[in-house]
């Protein structure tokens, strides 16, 4: 992947878009006191080098009927990542996945409705081909939820930046 640094006008163009996503190219210039043409090409630099991803809406899952969220440590058999990946995959409750270092080998968070809920998720979860050994903690609340706003704020409050 590759790396790319962004300046503070590629900052606040991001925190603008992460407070009103459905904003356009033209009110975005507007409200930055930047040409329109600006915007654009920051935008698609930021899509072409992986910066932005894209412009999903936020799903509070909770309001959908999956009030638990829960993480697994998973240990995996020695070469078998990529099937268990895509196993993991397979599971609509599974939310996210990451390798990691340390005692398991796969942090998972996933969703479930109940906790007798929660009992058929982990039970497929360890049904993956591959899966060795499984730990899971139950969230009970989420005081700092995924962000990435005092980072932009951060880069926001650099002046250096060129059109």
């Amino acid at each position: 992947m590759e790396v790319t640094p962004i300046d503070s006008l590629d900052a606040r163009l991001l925190l603008l878009l992460t407070d009103e996503p459905r904003l356009g190219v033209l009110e975005c210039s507007r409200r930055l006191g930047v040409a329109r043409g600006t915007v654009q090409a920051r935008l698609d630099r930021l899509i072409r080098t992986g910066v932005l991803t894209g412009f999903p809406p936020a799903l509070n899952l909770e309001a959908m009927g999956y009030g638990l969220t829960a993480f697994a440590v998973v240990e995996i058999a020695q070469g078998y990542r990529g099937p268990v990946t895509e196993g993991l995959a397979s599971i609509d409750e599974v939310c996210e996945v990451h390798a990691t270092t340390g005692q398991g080998d796969l942090l998972v968070r996933m969703v479930a409705q109940s906790n007798e809920d929660l009992q058929r998720v982990i039970d497929e979860v360890v049904n993956v081909a591959g899966v060795q050994r499984m730990s899971t903690s139950i969230a009970l609340s989420t005081p700092i939820p995924l962000r990435s706003r005092p980072l932009l704020e951060r880069v926001a409050k650099t002046t250096d930046f060129t059109d």
